[in-house]
């Protein structure tokens, strides 16, 4: 499987967001899209998605995704929004079922209940099966969907800020769960993601998108360094490379860089 996207364009009225990206991404690659506030990493996902309608095109294998039907293209992706508004009320366990629809004829089926629970156990979600949906905190709610969309057993994954309600310990828990299926499943895992050091850490490739275009693409080691940081972002950063990842630890704003500057925090 081949995830394949060709001189995507979209505008918000006159306001360009995305320019001519062009990338690919295969079976059991974690790629994370990295990027300032408004460079478009959201609209991206919702491109591919179909949630907008981009210009250019968005292949898998070849397959034109616009020619796909809505429920065979739920077979294809999964997709967890950074935003999730869940006020109607049902049980976790009802609730990533849901991520079996696609696949469900007339009755739910003993696989679907077998692919469910071994996802909510998978997921650390067991001790809350029963309890509604609506009434679980942020974090725990954004594991649920999380799970509803692995429910779906796709074949690319689009994560919108995967971590940005859960604590540490969470984040890791399921940014370790996202790399595993992906290899295991041969997933394609695409993540929206701010937090450059779990980007470097569970990515096999970071896209940097700067003001709709991309800017620079490769591996965590390629990419992350300090001129690119400072061009992007307009922070000046040290990096340490460990054994284990890369760490970037945020110094201070640039002056020419986007936001405050360092005269700015001098006064």
């Amino acid at each position: 499987m081949k995830l394949e996207i060709k001189g995507a364009c979209f505008s918000y009225g006159s306001r360009p967001v995305l320019e001519n990206v062009t990338m690919s991404i295969k079976e059991g690659e974690v790629v994370s899209i990295v990027g300032p506030n408004g460079s478009g990493k959201s609209t991206l996902l919702k491109c591919i998605n179909r949630i907008l309608k981009p210009e250019g095109n968005i292949l898998v294998d070849g397959t034109d995704l616009a020619k796909v039907k809505s429920r065979d293209l739920a077979k294809l992706l999964g997709y967890v929004p950074q935003s999730i508004n869940h006020s109607f009320p049902a049980t976790v366990f009802d609730t990533v079922l849901l991520g079996r629809k696609p696949y469900v004829d007339w009755s739910i089926s003993s696989e679907d209940i077998e692919i469910v629970s071994n996802i909510i156990s998978l997921m650390g979600l067991k001790d809350m099966a029963l309890r509604q949906s609506n009434e679980l905190s942020g974090g725990e709610r954004q594991k649920v969907f999380m799970a509803r969309a692995l429910a779906q057993e796709p074949e690319i994954l689009l994560l919108d800020e995967p971590t940005s309600n859960l604590d540490m310990r969470h984040q890791l828990d399921v940014l370790n769960i996202v790399k595993s299926m992906a290899k295991k499943k041969k997933m394609a895992a695409m993540m929206a993601i701010h937090d450059l050091n779990l980007a470097a850490q569970f990515s096999d490739r970071l896209i940097f998108l700067e003001n709709g275009k991309i800017y620079e693409a490769g591996t965590p080691a390629e990419v992350i360094t300090v001129e690119n940081i400072r061009r992007i972002y307009g922070v000046d950063v040290d990096i340490i490379n460990t054994s284990r990842h890369l760490h970037i630890i945020p110094l201070i704003p640039v002056n020419n860089g986007p936001g405050i500057t360092g005269e700015q925090v001098k006064s």
